[in-house]
């Protein structure tokens, strides 16, 4: 059954990528809008999915905020989360990504132009203000930021430590932070497979965090951390020394 899914979602990538981004890219580099290209990757890996045989449960779309920019966290527990995430979101927001994924032929010019972020997970201090001033630019300039805040996916779907550096970009900008719960991916696509297996993707977006109120970095890592938990299945919680750890 895995294999039949994953040759689906293959067969929809290639046989709608291809022409996409045929067309996509020049009209993209000639108009430098990448708000078509943008929407098309979107609806092709939701197509893709779908395809699969990944059903959707979304809830909480009613907390995005509509009149500003915000930062979106969400936990990371499968390869299949962006993809599943990404259609989800309104506009053309940015994203927080490996850097080495820029250098994916076609895909990667396309990301540059929509202002993704990359970052180098080992990198060094320099790296990392670099990162930090390409998302703030981002947010200035009216796009809202897709973080996978735990920096990297979880093997067990258990809940990571935060990265603390979004949180200070978040009280650098005063944009609103959108806690994301993501799970039931980390069943159909798991870490070092690609084999797609059929189920549910949870999605749910939830009230918005405002720096404002929580002065304290800390504080408010604390309060995104305790919306995403209240909102993911108990297996999935740290474990007691793991979660002392988290927001030590």
């Amino acid at each position: 059954m895995s294999l039949f899914s994953t040759a689906k979602a293959v067969t929809v990538f290639t046989a709608l990528g291809v022409p996409a981004g045929l067309i996509g890219m020049p009209l993209t580099l000639a108009t430098r809008d990448v708000g078509w290209m943008y929407r098309a990757g979107q609806r092709i890996a939701h197509l893709g999915l779908v395809a699969a045989g990944i059903r959707f449960d979304v809830r909480g779309r009613e907390n995005i905020p509509t009149d500003r920019p915000c930062i979106f966290m969400a936990n990371h527990v499968s390869n299949l989360d962006p993809p599943a995430l990404v259609p989800m979101l309104p506009g053309t927001p940015s994203i927080m990504l490996k850097k080495s994924l820029m250098k994916i032929p076609v895909l990667g010019p396309a990301m540059k132009m929509g202002k993704f972020v990359p970052v180098e997970r080992d990198g060094d201090r320099r790296s990392a203000v670099q990162a930090a001033k390409a998302a703030a630019e981002a947010i200035q300039s009216g796009l809202s930021l897709l973080v996978f805040i735990e920096g990297t996916r979880s093997r067990t779907g258990r809940l990571l430590p935060f990265k603390r550096g979004p949180f200070h970009l978040a009280q650098s900008t005063g944009a609103p932070i959108v806690p994301i719960a993501l799970w039931g991916t980390e069943q159909m696509m798991q870490k070092g497979s690609a084999a797609i297996t059929p189920g549910t993707a949870h999605i749910r977006f939830l009230p918005p965090v405002s720096p404002a109120d929580h002065p304290d970095r800390n504080n408010l890592l604390r309060a995104v951390r305790e919306s995403i938990l209240s909102a993911l299945p108990e297996h999935m919680h740290p474990l007691p020394a793991e979660a002392a750890n988290a927001t030590a």
